[in-house]
């Protein structure tokens, strides 16, 4: 008897939860990005060396600049980087990207309104609802899957909570814990700690021991080496001001 073990079929898919970080850019000057983006790499180069990379446009487009895309997606791979995705850009700049291989995020809804007064209905109508408690309109109320952990993450481990995350251990160099709520580490904190993954700014991470690789909220980081020496081996609270993390002793 010979042959190749068939499986019933060749592929399944399965539900994943990937954090890819954000480029958002305030210049469209190519050498002033590179500088920036060398001096972070040389802070976390494991991190990111080749780490995938989405492109945020929305600053610069804000600002009027006109971007390279083709230049900046270059740039990004000469340093290791793999830009997969590009946001907030305008037409152009889309089209650039899907060339490039890219593909876009947030494509922008129509624009195109009801008339004023049906608008005006309409609106009163959805504020009204959306501030009615949940069990009056009828909807079910589901809780967060909130995590308990109670044994160390080690390197290599990823840890991902759709609620708030708790750990009572160490969370060693090399382990990520990723959670769409709060984080508590009641241990030492030595690895990457991400809340808030789906966006919620109000998310923070709590830890007893700060000595952590890198800290986001929201999409929001901090490597090690722009935390305030002060800071380790303290415990701690990070928090997110006004798009800026703010680290402080508990």
């Amino acid at each position: 008897m010979s042959g190749a073990y068939q499986p019933k079929t060749a592929l399944e898919f399965k539900s994943t939860s990937i954090t890819v970080p954000a480029l958002l850019l305030a210049s469209n000057d190519l050498s002033t990005i590179e500088e920036c983006l060398r001096e972070k790499i040389a802070q976390g180069a494991e991190f990111f060396r080749e780490s995938p990379v989405l492109i945020d446009l929305h600053r610069v487009n804000a600002a009027e600049l006109e971007v390279d895309v083709a230049g900046l997606v270059s740039l990004l791979f000469d340093l290791n980087l793999v830009p997969i995705s590009l946001r907030g850009g305008t037409e152009t700049q889309n089209a650039a990207a899907v060339v490039l291989g890219l593909s876009l995020q947030a494509v922008s809804p129509s624009t195109r309104r009801a008339p004023a007064a049906v608008q005006e209905k309409v609106e009163s109508v959805v504020k009204t609802t959306a501030e009615a408690p949940a069990e009056k309109r009828g909807e079910a109320v589901l809780k967060p899957a909130n995590k308990l952990i109670t044994q160390p993450v080690r390197s290599g481990q990823r840890v991902y909570s759709h609620g708030d995350l708790t750990v009572t251990a160490t969370v060693s160099a090399g382990a990520e814990i990723m959670a769409e709520g709060n984080i508590h580490v009641y241990g030492s904190l030595r690895g990457r700690a991400l809340a808030g993954v789906q966006g919620d700014s109000n998310c923070r991470i709590f830890c007893m021991d700060m000595q952590a690789e890198l800290v986001s909220i929201a999409g929001i980081y901090q490597l090690r080496d722009d935390i305030p020496k002060e800071l380790q081996h303290k415990s701690t609270q990070v928090s997110l001001d006004e798009q800026m993390l703010v680290i402080k002793e508990l």
